[in-house]
């Protein structure tokens, strides 16, 4: 049992091992910078040469005990140090290392430098010191203050993927950001062409609004139908009466307008209730023999007369 226990803890690792492995194939050297002057300037306010890499997965990745090296006979000439957070780079995000060759001022800072008017080799080690992961040439020809960039980021191998940027036109010099920065949307753009006076867009726009109170109508309707029957059940339920038991709907429970009609007409008929008027008025005069006892006839006294 305890063998078959350390099989699989050990099949386990390896696979893991070897998923974080295929995630450091992502790893990309993206954009270099040989001979700063006035570009890029770290935290102590120094431009030095740097060196951009790109995460190309869709999920982070944890650089630290990889390599940088300039010297493919000294694979492990910088080993990015262990503990740091900054270490861990988001999916699709970049991170910059400075080649001052001061590396106690952080943990972006190597322990090489870049030589100005030569070819100068950068190269990405696994943990391993062994597995090269991405590598460049940049070539002695590159100008002060350009960089030596890929066209579209984590894209192509070999220098037909690379370009010469010096900071001009649309050769934008990018450090911790995408090298290919996108101006216009192509869908946008088509639709544009399609739809130029924007009719199109306009009924997009009234058939979406249109739709969504059409089908809130909708929902607003069955929700009332069923707080209709939920009260219908309890007032059944109140009364001791089943569901099941209860009237159909468009059935009166009593005796219908027109039968009781018919039942008044056939007493009144039956009856004669109802009294015979003629169409003589009389009118008589009426004499009272009394005064009422609020009248105020007897209160009234002659003045006596000298």
């Amino acid at each position: 049992m305890t063998r078959k226990l350390t099989l699989i803890a050990l099949a386990l690792l390896l696979c893991g091992a070897t998923g974080f492995a295929q995630a450091r194939k992502g790893l990309k050297i993206n954009e270099v910078m040989v001979v700063n002057n006035d570009n890029l300037v770290d935290d102590y306010g120094r431009h030095s040469a740097w060196i951009e890499l790109f995460n190309s997965n869709f999920a982070p990745l944890e650089i630290s005990s990889v390599f940088l090296t300039t010297d493919p006979a000294q694979p492990k000439m910088y080993p990015v140090p262990l503990g740091d957070v900054n270490t861990r780079i988001p999916k699709r995000q970049h991170v910059v290392f400075f080649a001052d060759g001061k590396p106690t001022d952080g943990t972006f800072h190597a322990s090489f430098t870049l030589v100005e008017g030569q070819d100068n080799w950068v190269g990405i080690y696994d943990a391993d010191g062994l597995t090269l992961i991405d590598s460049i040439t940049v070539p002695a020809s590159l100008p002060a203050n350009a960089s030596y960039a890929r066209k579209v980021d984590g894209v192509g191998q070999g220098h037909d993927a690379w370009e010469v940027r010096v900071g001009e036109g649309d050769l934008y010099i990018t450090p911790s950001s995408n090298n290919k920065i996108k101006d216009t949307n192509d869908k946008v753009d088509k639709f544009h062409e399609i739809d130029a006076n924007g009719f199109g867009m306009t009924v997009t726009a009234m058939g979406i609004v249109f739709g969504a109170l059409l089908l809130l109508s909708i929902c607003f309707y069955i929700i009332s139908r069923i707080g209709a029957t939920r009260f219908k059940i309890r007032k059944l339920a109140a009364q001791g009466i089943k569901p099941a038991e209860a009237p159909r709907e468009g059935r009166p429970e009593g005796d219908s307008g027109e039968e009781i009609a018919a039942i008044i007409m056939a007493l009144h008929e039956h009856l004669n209730a109802h009294d015979k008027e003629s169409a003589v008025l009389t009118i008589n005069k009426v004499r009272k023999a009394y005064s009422p006892w609020n009248s105020h006839i007897y209160s009234m006294r002659q003045l006596p007369r000298k």
